[in-house]
């Protein structure tokens, strides 16, 4: 046996779902940059659950589906209120308040295909109004219902606002959802099959994925982008934090990315339309401290930004608060892992690799005198 840290380069399953081919994200063989200019983000989870792109009617139906369900129980707000607010992450609010909807649910258990898809329907509907009502209730306010007349992503943007999005947000916003469905066998995605591989039930696999999520060298790295650039405060500061940063060799948050050699197809969509948002917006401060930033890492260490770097200065465009990053990633990949958790299913076996032992050889127990 061979070991290989983190796994990189090993290749661990055959999918269907997406592939990162030469630096072309694809789903399902469509080209991520046809989607974002052509698509929306109901019409990808379509597609990555059904491997086809819908008709009309599909779609109408599928849309219909997903706003009938986007209604929370009670009982989640109420766990959520009991939180301390202040304090506790928005992802570890997220995470429990998944694992919770699979205990209210009756059909939690059944593994069929028709069941699991009208689950993967109430959890990708459920999680945008889940992430939007913990918002507001940390706030003092309460939950906004869903509108059942707008798409997902206006509807989410609507949910935390309490108004109707323009539609330059809504499509800025529609548009990094679609960009940040699915990505390969990641690592969320790699836990979501390893634990639904057991046959445990789809809440657990996209609880489990959350929590993968949850780290900073995952979902959490936009809101360490955003972190920096709060740091950095303005354009003028940019060049002296960067040349300490590269000199204290200090890790800098939306860089680079293990499978993309020469750059990230979805960073370039983010950056145009962070652009166009920010000039709307009238505060293009820190999308021009990301220009700058990108300008210098490229020169100086070849480096180029990956989705992360400019989706934070895009949802701070849309007003997202910095900790909602990561719960609004997971809202757009809940339609990849569930497109992944319905594959493993379909030809399941356990996941078990095996570890290669570094530790001490076979040696006798030891009585307790002799210690």
């Amino acid at each position: 046996m061979t070991t290989t840290k983190g796994l990189e380069g090993v290749v661990a399953t055959t999918s269907a779902i997406s592939s990162i081919t030469n630096d072309v994200l694809t789903y399902r063989g469509y080209s991520i940059q046809d989607l974002a200019e052509h698509s929306n983000f109901e019409e990808c989870i379509y597609l990555l659950w059904n491997g086809e792109l819908p008709t009309d009617n599909q779609l109408d139906i599928f849309k219909n589906k997903l706003a009938e369900n986007a209604g929370v129980p009670n009982e989640i707000f109420a766990l959520i209120k009991a939180y301390p607010l202040q304090t506790v992450h928005p992802m570890a609010v997220l995470r429990t308040a998944v694992s919770a909807l699979g205990v209210l649910d009756p059909d939690a258990d059944r593994m069929d295909l028709l069941s699991n898809k009208d689950k993967a329907i109430r959890i990708q509907a459920k999680i945008a109004t889940i992430v939007a009502g913990f918002a507001r209730i940390r706030q003092g306010a309460e939950p906004v219902a869903p509108n059942k007349n707008l798409g997902f992503a206006a509807n989410f943007l609507y949910m935390l606002k309490g108004r109707i999005p323009t539609e330059v947000e809504t499509r800025a916003f529609d548009t990094a959802l679609v960009l940040h469905a699915d990505h390969e066998l990641n690592a969320s995605t790699f836990t979501a099959r390893v634990c639904v591989a057991t046959l445990s039930d789809i809440y657990s696999g996209v609880t489990s994925a959350i929590g993968a999520l949850k780290g900073p060298l995952h979902g959490g790295a936009n809101e360490q982008v955003m972190n920096m650039l709060e740091k950095i405060g303005s354009l003028d500061n940019v060049n002296f934090y960067i040349e300490n940063a590269l000199a204290s060799k200090e890790k800098i948050m939306g860089f680079g990315h293990r499978v993309y050699k020469n750059g990230d197809p979805r960073a370039r969509i983010l950056k145009k339309m962070a652009d166009q948002l920010t000039k709307l917006d009238g505060d293009a401060r820190y999308y021009e401290m990301s220009v700058r930033i990108e300008q210098l890492l490229r020169e100086k260490k070849g480096l180029l930004p990956n989705t992360d770097f400019y989706s934070a200065t895009l949802y701070h465009a849309l007003g997202i608060e910095k900790d909602l990053f990561t719960p609004v990633f997971a809202m757009s990949r809940t339609s990849g892992w569930v497109a992944h958790i319905l594959e493993q299913y379909s030809d399941n076996r356990l996941i078990r690799p095996r570890a290669e032992y570094n530790g001490p050889g076979l040696r006798p127990y030891l009585a307790m005198s002799e210690r």
